[in-house]
């Protein structure tokens, strides 16, 4: 019983603290459209930043751990859920392509996600289906040859979560940080 009660009582004050940060960016994010909607200047900045140029939420999350700490910290209260699919990717070769890799994979093979994110695009690039992922930890990666028609912008999908099925018997990766292009040897 007085195991219960503690746990009561730290939910409350996890709850508590939810809602004071909850609010806090309610009123940031209010005062910030009444500045917009004031200054035009600074709306054409933000359409800038935000439509034209590619929007990095892994840095946005960053800035908002650092003054305001995780969104939920009910880690110790809240069990972590596992993913139903883990698959890990597997191919037969490999041969350096462009800015990545190009990767030799069974015929309609089914692509896993190499590292949780958000997707930051559907479509065409090179003249093939592309989906890309900017990843929790800031890199983008690029999917191409694949079924894009699994998921749309701004999804959140899962590590090891199916992605789409190749277009053919080969897969194109591609990672990308801060503009610059990684070696794919550290991704794969």
């Amino acid at each position: 019983m007085e195991k219960r009660v503690r746990e009561h009582l730290v939910l409350k004050r996890h709850v508590k603290i939810f809602m004071t940060k909850f609010m806090l960016v309610v009123i940031i994010f209010l005062v910030g459209l009444i500045a917009i909607r004031r200054n035009n200047n600074l709306k054409e900045k933000i359409n800038e930043e935000v439509y034209t140029k590619s929007f990095k939420f892994t840095k946005a999350r960053n800035v908002y751990n650092k003054y305001f700490g995780k969104v939920l910290s009910l880690d110790k209260v809240v069990q972590e859920e596992k993913p139903v699919f883990s698959e890990k990717l597997a191919y037969k070769s490999e041969a350096k392509y462009k800015n990545g890799v190009k990767l030799k994979v069974d015929s309609n093979y089914l692509v896993p996600v190499l590292e949780s994110g958000i997707i930051v695009y559907v479509g065409s690039k090179d003249n093939l289906n592309t989906i890309i992922v900017e990843q929790v930890d800031g890199i983008d990666t690029y999917y191409k040859n694949i079924d894009i028609s699994n998921y749309k912008l701004y999804d959140y999908i899962e590590k090891g979560q199916v992605l789409g099925q190749t277009k053919s018997n080969e897969l194109y990766l591609s990672f990308e940080k801060d503009g610059e292009f990684l070696d794919y040897k550290k991704y794969i």
